[in-house]
């Protein structure tokens, strides 16, 4: 469960927590049994986007107060949709990597109205981060997070319902937890692209540099 106390405290602290690593191509998960680890789901299980028969796979970690997330959500996931998820050529999901209490808390609420929902929130709280994840007070974050989500459909008591929800709480934990453990991941945003490791925001022409030889394009 998120406290409204919780979420609170850690402004201020996502913008530190934005670590950016130079891009790091590692062979550990190029074995099959290593990559079938890697696409196994967590406990809400993923949310793909691209058809299950794609020749290139793409696992993100992310969270959602990380500026180096954000600005790859904003300049180069619409033209990586656009270009090869929406036309079949990539599969891709977003994994939570939360940084800190607030990133918990908007990956819940991404969770908790159902699969539909959570690129499209997602999405929304990517592209309008500096207006939730970094207000200045008198505003709190939790705040400006509620009032972003009434865009998405959310009351007050719908809000504070999935902020309480342990089930999801535990599962965006899961996620990170074997992130940590299992995949070595220790920034975001960390890219796995067909079991290879990338770190750090990418360009769309550093993504086809990777993705473009796979396609045989």
């Amino acid at each position: 469960m998120i406290t409204r106390r919780d979420a609170i405290k850690a402004t201020g602290l996502a913008l530190g927590a934005a670590i950016i690593l130079p891009k790091l191509s590692l062979p550990a998960f190029a074995q099959s049994e290593n990559v079938a680890a890697l696409l196994q789901p967590g406990p809400l299980g993923d949310v793909w986007l691209g058809p299950k028969d794609a020749k290139v796979t793409i696992i993100e970690y992310a969270s959602m107060t990380c500026s180096h997330c954000a600005a790859f959500h904003r300049q180069t996931w619409p033209e990586l949709k656009a270009r090869y998820i929406d036309t079949g050529k990539v599969r891709f999901t977003l994994r939570e990597f939360p940084l800190d209490p607030l990133a918990t808390a908007a990956f819940m609420l991404a969770r908790c109205d159902g699969d539909a929902k959570y690129y499209p929130i997602t999405d929304l709280l990517f592209d309008q981060q500096a207006a939730w994840a970094f207000v200045q007070k008198p505003q709190s974050p939790v705040d400006a997070l509620e009032q972003m989500l009434r865009q998405a459909g959310y009351s007050k008591d719908k809000f504070e319902a999935c902020l309480k929800d342990q089930k999801i709480y535990n599962a965006v934990n899961a996620v990170k937890q074997r992130g940590l453990d299992t995949f070595k991941v220790d920034s975001t945003p960390t890219f796995f692209i067909n079991g290879e490791r990338y770190k750090g925001e990418i360009s769309i022409e550093g993504m086809e540099k990777v993705i473009k030889p796979i396609l045989g394009a």
